[in-house]
């Protein structure tokens, strides 16, 4: 393949913001081809970069490449000059989910990771929408996506005219970065451009109508959970822990920092809080007992629940790794969560 052959393939491709080809914006500034390891580096110029739209164009970008011969794919995306914008672009008007006030946002955050904080957002999601309610979830853990995964999701987003379409799942609308990462590829971006990617999960999602819409927070207090709080003033969280002192105390810090920015907390979650031996039929405290009573104390907030350690009963045909059946004895703790978290949300 030679540079001339990947101008021809990609440059027909349409800029997504400013709906002009490559080719008519000048926006392919430069191409390098290794022929001996099939592998092409392409820089591209788009409107604005950090954004959903740019993620679709490299998957465009990528995939017409490797079908044209290429093996592996660089692609490195700048911005346009200022000038080419503001001769194209006029700035769309939507509704955005941000101004709906129908919407309840929850954010599901925890003081470290490895606590169960997904699995919990996953089943709290899908036991709303056992309720009856409109749900979406976004899978806001940017670096340690696992929601798609989790929940058995093997397809994509479609994209209708300038908006993503959610997939939808268990009666849950879904978004997540893990969707817009070609092969489990790690993401090395910096805070601001988190923050771009996240308000483009608001903005440029159609979500539709929603009466619930719960976040996947990363573990901590870094750059997209302080990103949710400046977004989402009127959100509520749920903390998620575990029964040990030591998580309990970390989650402690996410609960401060909810409270500092006038979040809502609605409770706490504890989740591996112990586990049913098959032989004894008793309660083993694997991770030890009364961390989340005690967080919850602190926070001057319910305890909504304790979920004990099993794993959820898997089906070939309909395979969701961590959704539990509503039928499940853990399914039916996660509709009693979710009906708390109805009635005080």
């Amino acid at each position: 393949m030679r540079e001339e052959d990947v101008r021809r393939i990609i440059e027909q491709l349409e800029e997504p913001f400013l709906h002009r080809t490559l080719k008519e914006l000048n926006a392919i500034e430069e191409i390098k081809v290794k022929e001996e390891k099939k592998h092409v580096s392409v820089k591209v110029a788009i409107a604005k970069t950090g954004t959903s739209e740019q993620l679709q164009l490299q998957q465009q970008i990528v995939s017409c490449l490797k079908e044209a011969g290429a093996e592996t794919v660089g692609l490195r995306f700048i911005e346009l000059p200022d000038e080419t914008v503001k001769k194209y672009y006029s700035e769309p008007t939507s509704n955005s989910l941000l101004s709906n006030r129908n919407t309840t946002f929850i954010a599901i955050a925890s003081g470290k990771g490895g606590v169960g904080k997904s699995t919990v957002s996953v089943n709290l999601a899908v036991s709303l929408a056992r309720l009856g309610k409109k749900v979406g979830l976004i899978d806001a853990d940017i670096y340690g996506f696992s929601v798609p995964d989790m929940m058995g999701i093997m397809k994509r987003p479609a994209v209708r005219g300038d908006k993503i379409i959610p997939v939808e799942r268990f009666g849950v609308k879904v978004i997540s970065m893990g969707f817009f990462v070609e092969d489990n590829a790690p993401v090395v971006w910096r805070g601001p451009m988190l923050g771009k990617m996240l308000n483009n999960f608001f903005q440029e999602v159609e979500w539709g109508d929603l009466d619930y819409l719960l976040l996947d927070l990363p573990p901590g207090t870094g750059d997209v959970a302080l990103d949710v709080h400046t977004m989402l003033p009127t959100c509520k969280e749920i903390i998620v822990s575990t029964p040990h002192p030591t998580a309990a105390f970390v989650a402690a810090r996410a609960g401060a920092m909810a409270l500092k920015t006038d979040h809502e907390i609605l409770g706490v979650i504890e989740n591996m809080s112990y586990y049913v031996s098959k032989v004894t039929g008793e309660k083993e405290y694997v991770f030890g007992k009364g961390g989340g009573e005690k967080l919850a104390e602190e926070l001057q907030v319910p305890l909504l629940g304790q979920i004990p350690l099993q794993q959820p009963d898997w089906n070939e045909d309909d395979f969701a790794p961590s959704v539990y059946d509503q039928e499940h004895p853990i399914g039916e703790i996660y509709m009693q969560i979710a009906k708390k978290v109805a009635d005080l949300a």
